[in-house]
């Protein structure tokens, strides 16, 4: 499973999408990520500078590149450990190429996540099969408005 690490600026939240104006780069991040985590399983979690600070410096990557670019660096994005992207949200599309497809993408995911329809056309709801985004180092819990998306 590839892993994905998101190291946020300092934001009013985990995502960054809340208050009265919601910025419309982070709207669409959070959506890729849930993507990555829902469609593409992989494991994705955020770190805020604000909430977070020991996430940063406990990454000598992070740490490195902060110290050579200041707050301008970030987000900093890992894939694997591996710095890919710093200084701005990746888009989808950029996202879908430095990650391989589909290779733990979690079962069901093709169906959605509560299983395929049968041939009434109705669902079965054999447990959400879509996993968490984490942010930082507690879970979501699948009820949350902050998680990957799901049907659960």
């Amino acid at each position: 499973m590839t892993k994905l690490e998101v190291f946020d600026p300092a934001m009013c939240c985990s995502t960054g999408v809340c208050g009265p104006q919601v910025d419309p780069a982070l709207a669409r991040f959070e959506a890729d990520l849930r993507w990555l985590a829902t469609t593409q399983g992989a494991d994705v979690t955020r770190y805020n500078l604000g909430s977070e600070p020991g996430a940063f410096a406990g990454s000598d990557t992070v740490r490195a590149v902060l110290q050579a670019g200041g707050e301008d660096a970030l987000p900093v994005v890992l894939v694997d450990g591996k710095l890919k992207w710093t200084g701005h949200y990746p888009t989808r599309d950029e996202l879908a190429a430095a990650l391989p497809t589909t290779p733990g993408a979690p079962a069901g995911a093709d169906h959605g996540c509560c299983g395929p329809a049968d041939s009434a056309g109705t669902s079965s709801d054999d447990g959400c099969c879509a996993p968490t985004l984490q942010i930082g180092s507690a879970p979501l819990a699948a009820s949350s408005s902050a998680t990957t998306g799901g049907c659960c």
